[in-house]
Formats: structure tokens, sequence, C-alpha cells
């Protein structure tokens, strides 16, 4: 016994290094396994990718404009939808003939302008609402339930002057901070009609006529811009602004 006592032990010895090659090789796949879950979050990461691919598809598209001329869009197209829905109302509610021409008139100029506005919006994927701020409509609410005999001073202070006044200071600074060049061409031809707008409602308030503003009648409220009741469009005027 004594004898194989050698060659057993070797034996012993061969088949527990075999075991303990086999084991190693084992603890491979095993290692590779751990390499397939390190692929799999390599794959999870690719899923992630389309998140930053839409931020900064998003960045790309606020880039497009300035956050200035946004606010600027948005506050102007608020404005002329209410001069409109204000206009509109006084087109029907004046007593003086020169005040309903007058009105006759921010209907047209401010439509047209409103209508502009919003391509340019459009363009840009800026969203402008249908009407003017609920403020605004509570304005023109407050307005038509003046009597008759104080509508027409009411109209000129608060939308001839006073919103007027507002308009051609935002326009003024628009005209030299806004970015986007054709939004700047618009807000350059706009606003030498607002600093007319408000130069005839002042000389309406304070009591002139329309021969004061160079002709009798709807000439006269017009001023150089041809006249507002033959051009005025009524109610759809505004409804194409969305009030």
């Amino acid at each position: 016994m004594r004898k194989f006592t050698p060659t057993l032990i070797a034996l012993a010895l061969a088949a527990g290094g075999a075991y303990a090659q086999s084991g190693s090789t084992g603890a491979t796949p095993s290692g590779t396994g751990g390499a397939g879950s390190s692929a799999t979050g390599g794959r999870s990461a690719p899923a992630a990718q389309p998140s930053t691919g839409t931020r900064q598809s998003e960045s790309r598209k606020d880039d497009k404009v300035a956050k200035a001329d946004r606010q600027f869009i948005e506050k102007a197209a608020g404005s002329g939808m209410f001069e409109v829905e204000a206009a509109q109302l006084a087109t029907t509610k004046a007593r003086s003939p020169d005040v309903k021409s007058y009105a006759g008139m921010l209907v047209d100029h401010h439509t047209k302008a409103n209508d502009e506005l919003i391509k340019i919006a459009n363009a840009r994927s800026i969203e402008l609402p249908p009407g003017p701020p609920r403020a605004m409509r509570k304005e023109v609410e407050d307005l038509g339930k003046k009597d008759a005999k104080d509508f027409d001073k009411a109209f000129l202070r608060e939308i001839g002057v006073k919103a007027h006044e507002k308009d051609v200071k935002e326009f003024e600074k628009a005209s030299k901070d806004v970015k986007d060049p054709e939004l700047k061409a618009f807000v350059d031809k706009t606003l030498p009609l607002l600093r007319d707008h408000l130069a005839q409602a002042r000389k309406l308030e304070g009591g002139g006529d329309a021969a004061s503003m160079g002709g009798p009648g709807a000439k006269g409220a017009g001023g150089d811009h041809g006249g507002a009741s033959t051009r005025t469009g009524g109610g759809s005027g505004a409804n194409r602004t969305g009030s």
C-alpha cells in the first residue's frame, strides 16, 4: 500500500488541478456574463439618446427666436387684438362721426398689422392666443357699459391715448432691441402708424374736429391713410385676429 501512495497522491493532485482549472474556466463565462451585463448597460445608454436629442432639438427651436423678440410678439399681438375689439365697439357705439371714423381706421390698421404679426409668429412656431388677455377683454367689457354720452371720451382716453402711448413706447424699445430682421422691419413700419393714431386721438380728445385734421368726416380721421370706414371690414376684421 505504501508503494501506491505516491501514485494516488499524484492522481489526486492532478484531479484537483483539473477541477480548479475547470472552475476557473467556469468563471470566465461568468465574467463574459458580466460583460454581457455591461453590454446591456450599453444598450440602455442609446435609449437615453433620443431624450438628449429632443433637448437639443428644443434648444435649436428656442434659439430661432430671441426671448425678447418672442415676448414682444406675444405682447404686441395681445394689444393689437385688444385695440381691434375696442375700436370695433366704437364704430357702432360712438356718437361723434369723427370718433366713429377714427375707430374705423383703428380697426383697419390694427387688423392688418395683427395679420402680419401672426404670419411672423407662425413662421417661427410661436403660438399666439386667439384673443387679447383677460384683463384687456375686461376693459372692452367695461367700455361697452359706458353711457352713450360718456363713451366717446372714455374711448379716446383709454384706447386712443393711453393704449397707444403704451404701444408707441413698446415699439420704440423694440425698434432698438429686437434681433429678428423681419420683425424689426414690421416694427419700423408700424411705429409711424401708432404715433399717428396717438396724435389724432389727442386732437379729438382736445376738441379737435375733422377739419383740424385735414378734412371732413372719415377722411379727416383717416388722415393720409385714405380714411377708415371704407376699408374697415367691420366685425370680420376683428374675427380674423381671433377676437
